[in-house]
């Protein structure tokens, strides 16, 4: 009798293994199965596309001073792409309700080390990626020290009246503040 147990345990052993072996096989599909959903997703993502409602300008020179014509800011936001030392960034340019040129950093004082904290334009409010935070256009460079955007402050930028030029000095000095940007 136990000899006819033996074989009998023998075969219990096998299909135990064989059923590992298929769980395993299964598990291993299923994470090559979403590394390529996510490898693909991600090479297919578009980098520099403007925000839904919003306009992307050429990007900037390199190292210099940004110049934004007055005449071509409406209420819709303008996203203008500058590279400072390697590091990736971008400004804000929109009309306010009450026709004033506003410009900012597109990075939110509170979520930038997040990596996506960064705005959208959906309709009159600018929206941070990260958090959800809805932002009033009225407020960009009059709020601060929040989740907003950063302000670029008069004196960090010149303003003769058809031109905003935003210094490169500026620039340079808040390009940290991109450093783990992900858009």
């Amino acid at each position: 009798m136990a000899k006819s147990q033996k074989p009998n345990s023998g075969r219990k052993a096998d299909a135990k293994k064989k059923s590992n072996r298929t769980i395993y096989l299964s598990a291993g599909f299923l994470v090559l199965l979403a590394a390529a959903f996510f490898l693909v997703k991600g090479l297919t993502a578009p980098k520099t596309a403007a925000p839904s409602g919003a306009s992307l300008t050429s990007v900037a020179e390199t190292g210099a001073d940004v110049s934004i014509a007055k005449s071509e800011i409406t209420e819709t936001a303008k996203f203008i792409p500058y590279n400072a030392g390697g590091t990736n960034m971008e400004l804000i340019a929109v009309k306010a309700p009450d026709g004033t040129i506003r410009t900012a950093l597109n990075t939110c004082q509170v979520c930038y080390d997040s990596g996506r904290g960064y705005y959208v334009q959906e309709g009159d409010e600018l929206v941070c990626q990260n958090c959800g935070n809805r932002f009033q256009i009225s407020q960009v460079e009059k709020q601060k020290n929040g989740c907003n955007p950063v302000p670029i402050l008069e004196d960090s930028k010149t303003d003769d009246g058809t031109t905003i030029t935003i210094s490169k000095d500026f620039l340079q000095q808040s390009k940290t503040l991109f450093e783990n940007w992900k858009r």
